[in-house]
């Protein structure tokens, strides 16, 4: 008994903390900081609340492999961002832009 529990505190001090974002390098450091930035900017449709650098969802790492093709192909931030809006809508931010549009849920809150 007393050696399954220091197993089981040995595990459980080794396995730490996963990030999905590991799974995609990229050949740049600068590189590889601007995918971070945009992997933590937008969020998993599956999870929801939760961004795709910290999702394990089959659609995260899909939008991650997004990003990192169009960094490699030369797009900037605002482009790759704007690419994905594009295909998957204003939802994919984890924070929307203010626009006319919405401009009822951003007010909403501090009038009621």
């Amino acid at each position: 008994m007393r050696w399954t529990r220091w197993l089981l505190i040995a595990a459980l001090a080794l396995s730490g903390p996963v990030h999905a974002v590991k799974d995609i390098e990229l050949d740049k450091v600068e590189d590889q900081a601007r995918f971070q930035d945009l992997a933590n900017e937008l969020r998993c449709m599956v999870c929801q609340n939760q961004s795709i650098a910290d999702s394990n969802a089959d659609l995260a790492r899909d939008l991650r492999l997004l990003v990192r093709e169009r960094l490699v192909a030369g797009d900037s931030d605002v482009q790759a961002t704007a690419y994905i809006v594009d295909r998957y809508g204003e939802y994919v931010l984890l924070k929307p832009v203010y626009s006319p549009g919405n401009a009822i849920l951003w007010l909403a809150g501090p009038i009621l």
